[in-house]
């Protein structure tokens, strides 16, 4: 048998049920493989004692022929964004050292509900702003692929779900939580060779899930195929009272509903995504995806999506508000750091607390968002965002006339060096370029990985779904992830 941290979520759901192994002997083996690979910094709490007691809970339910939860015997990784009961979250930053929550997010409850054990906080970029994982108060995480043409400079995982791609991917966990806000879960999939989900917008409640923009954050699973990814999907939705943009639906049998056999379905090819300079190695795979999915039964069309090159400068006008209106919250009086300079006052303190307590990319989008949402620009930036956001969201619509999902690539490039990207902002902003529209658009969306570039590193295909047609994205992930037949993982070096 294969070792088990080799294993994804539904083989060790299943090899539990059927006791072909205890799910204590399956925790057992992913905390041992998470205490080697410190190197990576993917986590940034390690909590074996959460994922034991759920094991044990398992095998005794076994034991005594009790029908197991959906999740029995799974222990995952939780980004360090989800508030976790008595376990210390930091949304990847200084200003909420000491913060242990006294509650419980809606996701992370719903994943214990399920039978889920947490092998441990994942390690994020700070508050989820970043495209590289490296804008994390506590280090950078390093991806476990290197590049085989003798380069040796550590690689991104992605962000802001860094630790989360970079975790699944190097198998210290079969599976694990990421919140995608511009492509925060699809972005870090594709660098890393995994699969990952944004589903529709209000699918997975966002209470007790640290805000970085609202009306654009999604919480959703990243793991080793589209199966494993429907499996946590299905436990991590539903309806949340404490959530106002919860959505009041039942949540689909998103497992039992994958099929590969795409007969009858439309395939859009956004003509706007062919940018200028895109590297022949992701035209190529994107052409390649054409093919698969043309070979699973589907009609292949091109639409267009006229309003697409206006997504990016949109999208960072309107996520920078939010944040800089949510995260106004951080002043040093009710939780986390307080930095009170000696004979100050509380001006002194607010000032201090988050000149040390943000990191600088944090404030940059502070400042933008402050700048945007002040009385002389409101109207010149904000507003004219958001009516661009409805222009984009219409352009989905009208090409939903003429086919039922989009493909697209997932990222310009497949993962580049730490350091090669942060000192220009711009840079690491058009990471988002394939991703943001269909976030503005609150459409769900899934990486798959497709193929390696030149160098052996991942590189991953997007499909886009209509609102509330997860089944339809999986469906058309999965028949992509069966032709595509990616099995390339990295080798530890860690």
């Amino acid at each position: 048998m294969a070792e088990l941290t080799d294993l994804g979520v539904a083989a060790i759901r299943d090899g539990v049920r059927e006791g072909a192994f205890a799910a204590v002997e399956v925790a057992d083996a992913f905390i041992a493989k998470a205490s080697r690979a410190k190197t990576l910094n993917a986590f940034l709490v390690e909590t074996p004692e959460h994922a034991l007691a759920a094991a044990r809970s398992a095998d005794a339910a076994r034991a005594a022929g009790e029908t197991l939860k959906p999740l029995a015997g799974v222990p995952i990784g939780m980004k360090d964004l989800f508030c976790t009961n008595g376990v210390r979250t930091t949304a990847g930053s200084l200003i909420l050292e000491g913060f242990t929550p006294p509650y419980e997010s809606t996701v992370s409850q719903n994943l214990w509900d399920a039978g889920a054990g947490m092998l441990g906080k994942l390690n994020m970029d700070q508050f989820a702003m970043g495209s590289s994982n490296e804008t994390s108060a506590f280090g950078n995480v390093i991806s476990p692929w290197q590049r085989n043409d003798g380069g040796n400079a550590p690689l991104a995982p992605g962000g802001s779900s860094g630790g989360s791609s970079a975790a699944v991917a190097a198998r210290l966990c079969p599976g694990a939580t990421g919140t995608d806000t511009g492509g925060s879960i699809r972005q870090p999939a594709a660098f890393t060779g995994i699969a990952g989900i944004k589903p529709t917008y209000g699918r997975c409640s966002r209470w007790g899930t640290i805000a970085f923009a609202s009306s654009l954050d999604q919480a959703g699973p990243m793991a080793r195929d589209v199966r494993d990814c429907a499996i946590l999907l299905e436990a991590m939705a539903g309806f949340d009272a404490k959530d106002a943009t919860s959505l009041q639906l039942d949540v689909p049998a998103w497992e039992r509903g994958l099929s590969s056999d795409l007969r009858g379905l439309r395939v859009g090819v956004p003509v706007e995504y062919r940018v200028d300079n895109m590297p022949g190695e992701i035209d190529a795979l994107w052409q390649a995806g054409v093919a698969w999915l043309k070979d699973a039964g589907a009609e292949i069309v091109e639409v267009s999506l006229p309003h697409t090159r206006y997504a990016l400068p949109a999208y960072y006008i309107i996520a920078p508000a939010e944040a800089s209106s949510n995260l106004a919250r951080y002043d040093g009086v009710r939780y986390g750091l307080r930095d009170l300079p000696e004979g100050g006052g509380l001006q002194d303190m607010y000032a201090a607390t988050r000149a040390d307590g943000f990191g600088a990319e944090v404030k940059r989008r502070i400042m933008i968002g402050t700048y945007v949402l002040s009385a002389g620009f409101y109207d010149a930036y904000y507003t004219q965002a958001q009516k661009v956001r409805t222009l984009i969201a219409r352009d989905f619509e009208h090409a939903w006339a003429t086919c039922d999902v989009l493909l697209t690539p997932t990222a310009p490039s497949a993962a580049f060096a730490l350091g090669e990207k942060s000192a220009d902002p711009i840079a690491m902003y058009l990471n988002d370029v394939f991703t943001v529209p269909s976030s503005l658009a609150g459409l769900p969306a899934m990486s798959v990985p497709g193929g390696l570039d030149a160098a052996g590193l991942p590189l991953g295909l997007q499909i886009i779904g209509k609102p509330l047609d997860e089944q339809g994205v999986l469906n058309a992930g999965l028949a992509l992830e069966q032709r595509a037949g990616f099995t390339a993982r990295p080798e530890a070096w860690w």
